[in-house]
């Protein structure tokens, strides 16, 4: 339960940190690929909560809500990255 609790921790963190250091950047091409390495963070997200679901540390209702939350924060990360590379 550490291991996981751990991962999903540093890569929730990891999300906004990405996307802070890509604005801190001097190029939209330097932006993009920070905001691609914070997609990247959300899917494992994403994958971590499935198995946090899957071994019983998560009940149906707290994975849905919570993957729900992050299933936002994806589809604003994809709408940023196209608006960038455009």
């Amino acid at each position: 339960m550490f291991g996981l609790t751990n991962q999903l921790r540093r890569a929730s963190v990891s999300i906004p940190s990405n996307i802070a250091e890509g604005y801190g950047r001097s190029t939209d091409s330097d932006l993009v690929h920070f905001l691609y390495n914070s997609l990247g963070s959300s899917n494992e997200v994403d994958t971590q909560l499935l198995i946090a679901y899957n071994v019983g540390y998560l009940t149906i209702d707290d994975y849905n809500k919570i993957s729900s939350h992050n299933e936002a924060v994806n589809k604003m990360l994809k709408s940023l990255i196209f608006k960038r590379k455009q």
